[in-house]
């Protein structure tokens, strides 16, 4: 365990280098000039310019840039942002709580559908329940976010007036962040003696959309994969024999058929989250959701290098960290994958 440990920490130093070069790169080739953004271009005076850019550190070589932003990142100071003078750490840590919700809401949505569709039609095998289940997912996987999305609001907003559109919350309610977790926050004493549970149901109203917009495609995933990993076990011999044993049918599937298709199952839904937090960009800018994946676009429209650059670093690290837990968790449950790597 402790050279398998080792084997992913070391693993991490090149990542993190080739991450942090592929974002310092890519948005520096987006057109566009932060200064100029600044100033305006009619404001533009070439010494006010020269100014801002020597303020900024964009008159250095590129070279030389990336390697003074490498220096202090590895001693914890990803940059201030151009636009709001706010360190990268505080803005990303600010609106992380927000994406981090809306991801366990869409991951505890997908599980909830995804895996007894799974487990149904593993058990209706190429019956027509079966086949609309896995058509269904399939559809669902292929479906693009942000017309997903927009569909979503057309239907349930716009025409049935049943959700709101955007936001975490009507404007009229005032509810002090404790938390970061919006649900959590509005079941605050104070909160609920003034104004009841009418926060609580208001978060939970604009929870709705984005969760089944952002949690669509880790249950297409969910449900298949839970279909397969059911079918396999109940090939497995212990099935054949609990079923000579006279078991009931139930007790043969849930009690040894899925909880051992658990296992590849659960791994699956570590990987997913990870997927889930850098999909947030589309889902958030749709429902002008404030979380990191809206305030990442709103900083490429105003090429802020420094917050583009920390967050996507930021969000790679999160990845990794998840990626990395899933195979601990892995490797204690089946220690043969520890031995092998």
């Amino acid at each position: 365990m402790k050279n398998f440990l080792k084997q992913r920490l070391l693993q991490l130093i090149p990542t993190i280098i080739g991450i942090s070069l592929f974002s310092f790169i890519i948005v520096r080739l987006v057109p566009g000039d932060p200064v100029l953004l600044l100033l305006g271009e009619r404001g533009a005076d070439p010494k006010v310019y020269a100014a801002m850019q020597k303020t900024l550190g964009l008159d250095r070589p590129i070279l030389e840039q990336y390697l003074f932003y490498m220096k202090n990142v590895f001693s914890g100071d990803f940059g201030i942002s151009i636009v709001t003078k706010q360190t990268v750490v505080n803005e990303f840590f600010s609106r992380f709580p927000a994406t981090l919700e809306l991801g366990i809401c869409a991951m505890i949505f997908a599980i909830l559908i995804g895996i007894p569709a799974g487990v149904y039609a593993a058990l209706k095998r190429n019956s027509f329940m079966d086949y609309l289940l896995m058509g269904t997912s399939l559809v669902g996987y292929s479906m693009p976010i942000f017309w997903w999305g927009l569909i979503l609001i057309i239907v349930f907003s716009v025409n049935m007036g049943i959700t709101p559109v955007s936001g975490r919350m009507d404007v009229f309610f005032e509810v002090p962040s404790i938390t970061g977790f919006m649900l959590l926050d509005t079941l605050n004493p104070e909160v609920i003696e003034f104004d009841g549970l009418a926060p609580f149901t208001s978060a939970l109203k604009h929870l709705i959309l984005p969760t089944i917009a952002m949690g669509t495609i880790p249950l297409a995933v969910i449900s298949r994969m839970t279909r397969s990993s059911v079918l396999e076990v109940l090939k497995a011999p212990y099935i054949q024999t609990a079923k000579a044993k006279g078991q009931s049918y139930q007790k043969i599937v849930w009690k040894h058929a899925v909880r051992n298709a658990l296992i590849p199952i659960v791994t699956v839904i570590g990987l997913l989250f990870g997927s889930i937090i850098t999909g947030a960009i589309l889902t958030e800018t749709i429902f002008s959701w404030p979380g990191i994946g809206r305030w990442l676009v709103a900083s490429i429209h105003a090429r802020d290098y420094p917050v583009i650059q920390g967050g996507i670093l930021f969000i790679a690290l999160m990845v990794i960290f998840i990626n990395m837990c899933v195979d601990i968790i892995y490797s204690i449950v089946n220690p043969k994958i520890a031995g092998s790597k």
